[in-house]
């Protein structure tokens, strides 16, 4: 992590609380959304799996969609870039196969767990 990116309440995001991110699997395939909508697998950040989203282990698949969730959820790419292989361990490769939904509420307390484990 860079010194000058600290994780503190300022990353807390009171009024998207009400994000919902689902992934499911269907024909296979993997599809995960933002409220409805297809979330961005932000390739342009780092591309560690061209073939899109993956969970419920700790390969490619899964650090593409750690880091698509906290570029979104966090709003700032350095920070998601420092964060999303941690948070890929901790959150994304526990997820599980047939499908599931994280909460905003439940992505700020995966940070705030991965925060005490790095001080």
């Amino acid at each position: 992590m860079h010194e000058s990116d600290s994780i503190d309440d300022d990353h807390i995001h009171p009024k998207k609380t009400g994000k919902q991110y689902r992934g499911k699997h269907s024909q296979g395939e993997c599809f995960v959304t933002v409220n409805g909508c297809a979330l961005d697998p932000r390739f342009d950040l780092r591309t560690h799996s061209p073939n899109g989203f993956e969970w419920g282990y700790g390969g490619t698949g899964p650090a593409q969609l750690a880091l698509a969730l906290l570029a979104d959820w966090l709003g700032d790419d350095a920070l998601a870039l420092d964060l999303y292989q941690a948070f890929k361990f901790k959150t994304v490769a526990s997820l599980p196969r047939e499908g599931w939904t994280l909460t905003g509420k439940e992505i700020d307390k995966a940070i705030s767990e991965l925060r005490s484990e790095l001080v």
